[in-house]
């Protein structure tokens, strides 16, 4: 009898187990690009604007799925789920600028028809010989219709306006992207924030350490391609120690990477360095891992328009 339930409980272990292979990975940049993508495909004028761009994101999704299933490395499943979240981004700003243009010839045809409409009643009014009173009305009519017809003129053009800042903004996080991928380019409210990992000085060091050499270069290098972009350099700590040294520690890195970018050539009134101390964790300080993540300096990218 007992050799039968582990014969039982063997089988009902195994079946789980393999259960739980057949279970595909899961990844949240896959995922949010695939939603993207399904959000985007929804949205009217979708096929008739934007089909290339998300044809482009659907093929770069497919690279993404297929690299997380063959367990390729991190990186290239990063960066293939980026590329299929940029085309979607493109897609939607094509969709937001096609919009806008109806909204604007729409807003331009519906002011003509009431002008020319209003026009016709002013005239059957005189025509009529209506009294002063109705005359007037009907002036007072034409203008309200025109600053309607205006301020829907507007608002289109303004729409239009703001998807075209939107893609230029998508644009230069493109490049972003590409020149400086190692250090996590990101769209905040903030701007664009690089991050850079503790790897770059010593526990409990303010030195930059060898290895971050060229990451400090490659930052100077595009910090002096865009002259009008500045930065605010941010330092973080995690909770092990006091908070009045964790903030002295932070603001010392955080002057590090300061002094080492004037020293290549970027000009000192473009840098502003900022101790943060350990009051903005990104991950719990209850693991090594998740204080590794909170021990880090950030870069805030605030770009020129």
């Amino acid at each position: 009898m007992t050799r039968l339930k582990n014969s039982a409980m063997f089988i009902t272990l195994s079946f789980l187990m393999a259960a739980c292979a057949t279970t595909p990975p899961r990844n949240a940049e896959i995922e949010n690009a695939r939603e993207s993508i399904q959000r985007i495909e929804g949205r009217p004028l979708a096929g008739e604007v934007a089909a290339q761009e998300l044809e482009a994101a659907h093929a770069a999704l497919r690279d993404a799925e297929e690299y997380l299933r063959r367990g390729r490395s991190k990186s290239e499943i990063s960066n293939a789920a980026y590329l299929a979240q940029r085309h979607a981004d493109i897609a939607e700003q094509q969709i937001a600028n096609a919009s806008a243009e109806r909204a604007v010839a729409n807003a331009k045809h519906e002011r003509e028809v009431i002008i020319a409409q209003a026009h016709q009643r002013e005239a059957e009014l005189r025509a009529q010989q209506t009294a002063t009173a109705a005359q007037q009305d009907a002036e007072r009519r034409v203008r309200q219709a025109e600053n309607r017809a205006l301020t829907a003129e507007q608002q289109a053009e303004e729409a239009q306006r703001r998807a075209q800042e939107a893609a230029t903004t998508n644009q230069r996080l493109e490049e972003l992207q590409k020149q400086l991928a190692d250090l996590q380019p990101k769209n905040t409210d903030r701007g664009v924030v690089l991050t850079l990992g503790d790897v770059l000085f010593d526990s409990g060091k303010a030195t930059l350490k060898p290895g971050a050499v060229p990451k400090i270069d490659r930052l100077a290098a595009y910090l002096k391609r865009n002259a009008d972009d500045s930065v605010t350099i941010e330092g973080h700590t995690d909770s092990v120690g006091s908070e009045e040294y964790n903030q002295d520690l932070s603001q010392r890195r955080a002057d590090a990477v300061r002094t080492a970018l004037i020293s290549r050539g970027v000009n000192a009134d473009r840098i502003q360095a900022s101790g943060k101390g350990e009051g903005f964790p990104v991950a719990s300080n209850d693991s090594p891992s998740g204080r590794q993540q909170n021990r880090r300096v950030e870069v805030v990218l605030n770009q020129a328009q």
